[in-house]
């Protein structure tokens, strides 16, 4: 099993009704680079989260609880936890 972690940000726009649709996760080299791309992006979207999660890219297995790096407006659980 190889471990490594992953950094992304999430975007949130709206969807039908007050449901919330993602935008295409990007995927970031550290965790800095998460924090600044979902800061410029936090006043454009309904709603943005950048994390870092370890896992198991090749059988896709990250832990269930990712470390939010930063996270502005409406977000879908588990984001909008806390």
């Amino acid at each position: 099993m190889a471990v490594q972690t992953v950094h992304l940000v999430q975007a949130f726009i709206a969807g039908r009704g007050k449901a919330l649709k993602s935008e295409q996760a990007v995927v970031c080299k550290t965790p800095e680079e998460a924090l600044r791309r979902a800061e410029r992006l936090a006043p454009l979207r309904l709603g943005v989260v950048a994390f870092s999660a370890t896992g198991d890219a090749e059988m896709g297995d990250f832990d269930e609880s990712p470390t939010i790096l930063f996270k502005s407006g409406r977000l879908p659980p588990p984001f909008d936890e806390g």
